[in-house]
């Protein structure tokens, strides 16, 4: 028997919807509309699958202030980070409707005859999103899904579903056809384990928690299943003295206080050589001060709400007597709300080392290039980060010997749809966005054919 979803606004505890959870039959259900569409939609020319991914994407982009509204009441995130978020939604659906005519084939010169290699759909594929940008995270993966010529079965988190579910609507109304791409809400417990382990479901991709993945990946070995993770990360922003300073502060809060620090790319250890670190301390502290904390809904908010109450302990745990440098502040009443917090704690302590998910930053100063490495690489994760110096050479050294797989130079932003995107270590398997995801949900096949 389904059990009852309440769905609440973070900035204000109000309920905002109610649904059923899906049932493992409801997943079973959507599996088989999945598998009975996908022979149409991989034989469909990749000209009319294009057109029609094109028309998804114009859909959406029809629908951004709508679904960006739904996203920040939903989530709590800030009204201007979600319309940023919803047209990017068009614009990486866009991108993977052009995809479908260039994820090509290879000619291989052999004796005897000709070899070729043909890129085949998996059939259905199970997609498990994460709660801090539904909508965002959910295009990274159904767009490169659907333009591979696979059905999707989507669990976005059941926190925050909305999103998702007007996205499905979106592209029925699209033309996308019917079973192509269905939404199951539900615990990952029941409805994303269901996806793992059900026969036909023949890859899943899983963004989330290093805990979760893990479980996922035993799950997926009983039947050799395909299988993609973004995982966990606690990113450095590396500062050395040579570095433009006053820029290097200026951007810091920005890259770990947005999104209330919900974020697997959060920059959440900045490391700053020792010669500079009071004056890029009083930078970055001033700098921090701009982050106005309130009601989401307003253009001129910066950061909003944490996601739920649950999430808000879970922050709390880390930030709970924690001595700060700088504490902001927070509005009164409903909502889970938690202040930008820096701080400079001894390098054993646990805030130093494990993610928090929050608007929480440490501040570590190191000595030298070698010293600066050293404290990056002392993580489980790798996901992101960021160097800051003038110098291209020490630049292109300290990049090349970070144990991270999407980084950036003078610079806080390194996730594109057209680049790259995954982890090194706990922080995932495989890589998202870029024509190189496209290998990620097909088959490579090779056929040889004799001409003597």
């Amino acid at each position: 028997m389904s059990t009852l979803l309440t769905l609440r606004n973070p900035a204000t505890e109000a309920v905002i919807h109610e649904m059923p959870h899906a049932t493992v039959d409801d997943v079973d259900a959507a599996i088989a509309k999945a598998t009975a569409a996908s022979p149409a939609w991989r034989k469909m020319a990749p000209v009319d699958r294009s057109r029609l991914l094109r028309r998804f994407a114009d859909t959406v982009a029809a629908h951004a202030d709508e679904l960006a509204e739904i996203e920040t009441r939903n989530m709590g995130m800030p009204i201007g980070n979600s319309r940023w978020c919803a047209n990017m939604v068009a614009d990486v659906l866009h991108y993977f409707s052009g995809a479908v005519e260039k994820h090509t084939g290879s000619s291989i010169p052999v004796a005897g005859g000709v070899d070729i290699t043909f890129h085949e759909p998996l059939g259905v594929v199970g997609l498990i999103t994460p709660w801090n940008f539904p909508m965002l995270m959910a295009s990274w993966k159904v767009g490169p899904a659907l333009a591979a010529g696979n059905t999707a079965v989507l669990k976005p988190a059941e926190i925050t579903p909305l999103s998702s579910m007007r996205l499905a609507e979106l592209a029925l109304e699209a033309g996308i056809p019917d079973g192509v791409f269905n939404v199951v809400v539900g615990p990952g417990s029941t409805v994303g384990w269901r996806l793992v382990e059900h026969p036909d479901v023949r890859k899943v991709a899983f963004t989330g928690s290093t805990e979760v993945g893990k479980r996922l990946m035993k799950g997926c070995a009983d039947q050799v299943k395909r299988l993609t993770l973004e995982l966990g990360g606690k990113s450095a922003n590396i500062v050395f003295a040579d570095a433009d300073i006053e820029k290097a502060a200026a951007a810091a809060p920005g890259a770990v206080f947005d999104n209330s620090g919900q974020d697997c790319c959060s920059r959440s250890r900045v490391l700053v050589q020792r010669s500079v670190f009071d004056r890029f301390m009083e930078l970055f502290i001033d700098a921090s001060k701009a982050w106005t904390v309130g009601d989401p809904m307003s253009p001129d908010t910066a950061m909003g709400p944490l996601v739920t109450a649950g999430h808000l302990a879970a922050v709390r745990q880390f930030s709970d007597g924690l001595e700060t440098v700088y504490t902001g502040e927070v509005p009164t009443g409903p909502g889970y709300w938690h202040p930008v917090m820096i701080a400079t704690p001894a390098y054993d302590a646990p805030v130093c080392h494990e993610e928090i998910f929050g608007p929480v930053v440490v501040v570590i100063p190191f000595d030298d290039e070698a010293d600066a490495i050293r404290i990056c690489n002392d993580s489980i994760y790798g996901l992101s980060g960021s160097v800051w110096t003038r110098d291209g050479s020490k630049a292109l050294r300290v990049v090349r010997a970070m144990d991270s797989g999407t980084l950036s130079v003078n610079s806080n932003s390194s996730v594109r749809y057209s680049t790259p995107f995954g982890g090194f270590k706990q922080s995932g398997l495989g890589r998202e966005h870029s024509m190189q995801v496209l290998d990620h949900y097909t088959e490579l096949k090779n056929v040889f054919i004799a001409t003597d």
